[in-house]
């Protein structure tokens, strides 16, 4: 497990939470009876920086590229 690989996990974590926050934020608003106009500003950092994770994440874990030649001797 990379650096990379961690990353990712740490970025869907970050996201996730975010995606429950905003739940939360949409019930409490509910509650209030006000209307939703968007999600706090902490959730939107939350998200970018989530996205910046899984993004780096996604770049940076090397996977194994398999030739896709017909007469490779790697098929």
């Amino acid at each position: 497990m990379g650096l990379g690989f961690v990353a990712g996990v740490l970025g869907v974590l970050i996201l996730s939470h975010a995606v429950y926050s905003t739940i939360q934020y949409r019930g409490l608003l509910k509650i209030t009876e006000e209307e939703f106009s968007g999600p706090p500003m902490d959730v939107i950092v939350e998200l970018l920086l989530g996205l910046i994770l899984c993004m780096w994440a996604s770049l940076t874990v090397p996977g194994k590229f398999r030739s896709i030649h017909p007469d490779s001797q790697e098929n």
